[in-house]
């Protein structure tokens, strides 16, 4: 029988991930790569060359490993930053002519869905709603959806701000209280929008509330106490959102070679952990959110099995 091998590439503002599966969704291999695509982006409107060869390098070494894994059929999704910088559309026709990939600018509305279907996998099959948070780059969407297979977005919001660029904007290196407060006012404005929209309240004691990114897991592994940041181990584990405060706290008591050092943080992470946290506590803060599960799947794990629907046979 032919090869069936599927893939999904991911390429966010700050990381992307490639992921390859057999027919029957077994994964066969999984990388993620820190390529800040982002990076001066809020500064300059648009790409740097830098940060466009580095991302280019990176699919190029992707294309390269389906090649080797004999994948069939994929799809490659580009999210807020293509959506955002002026040179987007430019760079994915640059992605398609060197690399060979056909890489998909995905509304954010898309995006909300298929961080749905992933992050659903780590509710409890007898909660009637999931609320999923998944802060990326350069932006973060929120959406409550019913919690089936296919899920109904009852509402969903992007935040123009991520990790990156807050971090850029705000410059939010390290804590300071006054920088961290003009986000804080700026993630504020759209919660309380999301919250008046969604009437959120009413589902919350009928809701799991899951967040995904790096973010999360990184705070889960310390609240974990793991060995270093163990994103795979803590995928799909549950904390009271107290315990999450009291690593956020450490967190902003670094300076930042201390958090370059960290091994859940690391060198790469290091610029954007402070925005990241700023931006994370205050949208479970205001959406009175008490126990928060961490999860690793996310849209990956939703356009891997679309393929598997789609070509399964």
């Amino acid at each position: 029988m032919e090869n069936q091998n599927l893939a999904a590439i991911d390429l966010g503002t700050n990381s992307c991930r490639l992921r390859i599966a057999d027919i029957s969704g077994e994964v066969l291999y999984r990388y993620a790569e820190t390529v800040k695509l982002g990076e001066g982006m809020y500064k300059n409107g648009g790409f740097t060359e830098t940060a466009m060869a580095r991302t280019l390098k990176c699919l190029t070494q992707y294309a390269t490993q389906m090649k080797n894994y004999g994948v069939a059929h994929y799809r490659a999704v580009t999210t807020a930053s293509c959506r955002m910088a002026a040179n987007g559309p430019e760079f994915v026709q640059t992605v398609k002519e060197l690399c060979g990939l056909d890489l998909e600018i995905i509304s954010a509305e898309e995006e909300a869905i298929l961080n749905v279907k992933g992050a659903r996998l780590n509710a409890a099959p007898s909660v009637p709603y999931v609320l999923v948070y998944d802060l990326g780059g350069g932006s973060t969407e929120i959406t409550l959806a019913t919690n089936e297979i296919n899920p109904k977005v009852l509402y969903t919001i992007s935040i123009p701000w991520g990790a990156r660029n807050a971090s850029e904007a705000f410059d939010l290196i390290e804590y300071d209280t006054e920088k961290a407060e003009k986000l804080r006012a700026e993630i504020k404005k759209y919660v309380l929008e999301f919250l008046h929209g969604s009437e959120f309240l009413m589902y919350l004691n009928q809701c799991d509330c899951i967040a995904t990114s790096s973010t999360p897991l990184r705070l889960m592994s310390m609240v974990m106490n793991t060995v270093g940041y163990d994103k795979d181990k803590v995928d799909g584990m549950a904390a009271e959102t107290s315990r999450i405060d009291a690593q956020i706290e450490k967190i902003w008591q670094m300076n930042f070679e201390r958090l370059a050092q960290n091994q859940y943080i690391g060198e790469n992470r290091a610029p954007i952990i402070v925005a990241a946290t700023v931006i994370f506590k205050e949208i479970y803060d205001m959406l009175q959110i008490k126990v928060l599960t961490a999860s690793l799947k996310g849209a990956q794990d939703a356009i891997i099995e679309e393929l598997r629907q789609k070509w399964q046979s």
